[in-house]
């Protein structure tokens, strides 16, 4: 399907470069760490248990002792947790050149955040566009910055209720749930690709999905776990479409990368297209508005 498998020998060298990488203690987002640490970036694992933090970026630092690697509290089901976060950012840093938007929970129990929202559409959608919104007066003022925005095939069976967003008016259905979040991802993705499309300051967004990655966001899922043996690639093959998002030169603004073989589940990334759905402007907005509503956060 591609000439050249892109791989992380592809990416350019990112010594000083401040790159933040959200639920990195674990799956893909610990390989960005590592891989990145190689690449001399300045990196900054955004997560909500610092402990664990500490000992993934030891362990990296054990292998790599020149990597440059700060953890920093962020609990994407607080809002609280993530201006927190935010302030002590801008505080620590003055410059913010790519912003990896990875964490996420996947087709867990019904529960709502700290603020009310259905768990998974706040943490993978919600939280990730307040951290993006509070972020991004200094992602403007750092010249050729970029935001990656992490979906999944499952956006294809999302289909957002904007009326009800939080489940509270339907019976809950996890897999479905888990599907709008990640449909709410690239509506994200693309409205703020349309929104920024005439400031020259602006920083390049893309997207990314990781196709099926032996993570432990399928803990919650005995079944997926089990076709893990039969279907499923490495964390350090998952990251690889996000990092091609982040740091290939030659990516342009709404591109979304996907792994290459069997629909998308395995292999080298490659641009793919996301469904129909997701590219519909008007669903778009309607979740932006509600997005900023629920969040109160504004971007500038």
């Amino acid at each position: 399907m591609t000439k050249s498998k892109w791989g992380e020998s592809h990416i350019p060298n990112q010594k000083g470069r401040v790159v933040i990488v959200s639920g990195s203690t674990s799956g893909i987002g610990k390989e960005a760490v590592r891989i990145l640490s190689k690449k001399e970036a300045i990196l900054v694992m955004a997560v909500r248990n610092t402990q664990k933090g500490y000992k993934v970026a030891s362990e990296i630092q054990t292998v790599n002792p020149a990597a440059n690697i700060k953890v920093m509290q962020l609990d994407l089901t607080s809002l609280q947790s993530i201006k927190r976060f935010s302030e002590n950012f801008n505080k620590s840093f003055n410059s913010l050149d790519v912003l990896i938007n990875n964490a996420g929970i996947m087709m867990c129990p019904f529960a709502k955040t700290e603020d009310g929202f259905e768990v998974q559409m706040g943490t993978n959608h919600l939280g990730h566009f307040a951290l993006t919104g509070h972020l991004m007066p200094l992602l403007k003022s750092t010249k050729n910055s970029r935001i990656v925005v992490t979906s999944s095939v499952a956006h294809k069976f999302g289909k957002i209720n904007l009326e009800d967003i939080n489940w509270e008016n339907r019976k809950y259905n996890t897999n479905n749930a888990y599907g709008d979040s990640k449909l709410a991802n690239l509506y994200f993705a693309y409205e703020l690709v349309r929104k920024l499309k005439n400031d020259p300051d602006a920083p390049m967004v893309t997207a990314a999905h990781p196709g099926w990655t032996r993570t432990e966001l399928q803990r919650h899922s005995g079944g997926i776990r089990f076709l893990n043996n039969f279907f499923s690639q490495a964390p350090a093959m998952g990251i690889l479409p996000s990092l091609r998002a982040g740091f290939d030169p030659n990516a342009k603004a709404g591109v979304y990368y996907g792994p290459d073989k069997f629909f998308e589940m395995q292999g080298y990334p490659v641009k793919v297209k996301s469904n129909k759905l997701s590219h519909d402007e008007e669903i778009a907005k309607k979740l932006w508005d509600l997005s900023e509503e629920l969040t109160k956060v504004n971007f500038q």
